[in-house]
């Protein structure tokens, strides 16, 4: 299948190279440093998508028309309980046949905002691809901490691939799921061994990997995160589990702090022994980036399951 983004070869001396976009060609050294000055304009995806409420739209036409048409034919599965919370609830998307395996696709919202509804349609890709589809909702802060939502996560992926038993485990989100996605491949969490064994890769879509800049903007006041909470849930300072494999996938025009936070979490990742790749596809913002999904033909769904 044909990709819109482009490999790195290996350096000389350095063994197989972690697949890394190849952008732009770097500009001369103009002898200026850079430094972030506006934290909270730096995070704003809002103000930096102006287009960003006729995408929401779009998925509030979409995710509702797909679950339709899913429960019409019999291959949805919706509000599963996997917790006790009031938001620990999971919807499964099913293929005709049975599934090649799972996808764990976590929303997005600053921890704080959406739902699994709101995204439904994003499973459509990987649906059509075969592969089975779970898409949880979870407690959103102020009410939750971030350590919290986190735990349910994990409890979110230890009931999907009970529900769907064989074949490999995608686990996938996007911002704030991608956070937590990328929080589910790191060596502290102890998923059961029935999991663990079949965790095949992570796709981590335009994930926060070091949340200690998050201490810097006003949206702290709810997410509450203290120094050590932000060390301790950031992915990028923590060990990915042994033989993990990521793809940390970006919009091309994305904020600055996005793409070098995708960046940072391939990086760190594959200096600690894990298989890395990075991507920034081209037009795409914060909220359009992973639309990708909804096609089997697309290159961040091929980037999803391709070879699996």
């Amino acid at each position: 299948m044909k990709t819109d983004w482009k490999i790195d070869a290996a350096a000389p001396g350095t063994g197989p190279a972690a697949p890394c976009v190849q952008g732009p060609e770097a500009a001369p050294f103009d002898g200026a440093l850079h430094r972030v000055r506006d934290w909270d304009a730096a995070y704003d995806n809002q103000a930096a998508c102006p287009g960003f409420e006729g995408v929401i739209a779009g998925w509030e036409r979409d995710a509702p028309a797909f679950r339709a048409a899913l429960c019409a034919v019999g291959r949805a599965r919706l509000d599963l309980p996997y917790g006790d919370g009031a938001r620990e609830r999971w919807d499964l998307f099913l293929p005709e046949l049975p599934p090649l395996g799972l996808a764990l696709f976590i929303h997005g919202g600053w921890w704080m905002r959406f739902d699994r509804t709101d995204f439904s349609h994003l499973a459509a890709g990987p649906v059509a691809r075969g592969w089975a589809v779970a898409m949880p909702s979870y407690p959103l802060a102020p009410g939750a901490r971030i350590s919290g939502i986190v735990q349910s996560a994990a409890r979110a992926l230890n009931a999907a691939a009970a529900a769907v038993p064989d074949g490999p485990v995608v686990i996938s989100g996007w911002s704030a799921g991608g956070h937590l996605a990328a929080r589910l491949l790191c060596a502290d969490q102890r998923h059961p061994d029935r999991v663990a064994r079949r965790i095949a890769r992570g796709l981590v879509v335009s994930g926060l990997a070091d949340l200690r800049p998050l201490l810097n903007i006003a949206r702290n006041a709810d997410l509450k995160l203290s120094a050590a909470e932000a060390a301790a849930e950031s992915p990028a300072l923590l060990a990915p589990a042994p033989g993990a494999k990521l793809i940390a996938w970006v919009g091309a025009g994305e904020l600055p702090e996005f793409r070098r936070q995708s960046a940072l979490l391939a990086n760190m990742w594959r200096g600690l022994g894990a298989a890395t790749a990075l991507a920034e596809a081209p037009g795409r913002d914060h909220f359009d980036v992973m639309a990708g999904l909804a096609d089997p033909r697309a290159a961040l769904t091929e980037a999803m399951l391709g070879g699996l």
